[in-house]
């Protein structure tokens, strides 16, 4: 009796274990994305974002009306956080940017000059999901 149960003890321990690692396995964010938010005038812009992900850590471009910028960032999970510095006649701007993954769409905040707006993202024809 003692027996089964130490071995239904440790086949409970291995499914939690396998449960918790299935899930905190990172997305793949690899491709090229529409990113929409709402400008200073509140009209939707749309961007391209292109990324590309080694492991946890992503790297790519944002390119839109005032040009590319670079992007650096990370995966956790489902959450996504990058930053975008871009050039002005007044200095450098960064925006950060956090949110979720789930699918191919993205969607959550980003701040720039202590002001917060929501942005979206979905996976465009063609990107790549590898």
């Amino acid at each position: 009796m003692k027996r089964k149960q130490i071995l239904l003890a440790s086949l409970c321990v291995l499914l939690v274990s396998l449960t918790h690692a299935a899930l905190a396995t990172d997305v793949k964010v690899a491709g090229t994305w529409d990113l929409s938010a709402a400008g200073r005038d509140g009209n939707a812009m749309t961007q391209t974002l292109t990324l590309q992900q080694d492991g946890t850590k992503i790297t790519g471009t944002l390119k839109g009306q005032r040009g590319d910028a670079s992007v650096t960032g990370a995966i956790s999970g489902n959450n996504i956080s990058f930053s975008v510095t871009r050039s002005t006649p007044n200095g450098d701007m960064k925006i950060d940017y956090t949110g979720t993954v789930t699918g191919d769409s993205m969607k959550g905040t980003f701040t720039v000059m202590g002001n917060s707006r929501d942005w979206t993202a979905k996976r465009s024809a063609g990107g790549s999901s590898n």
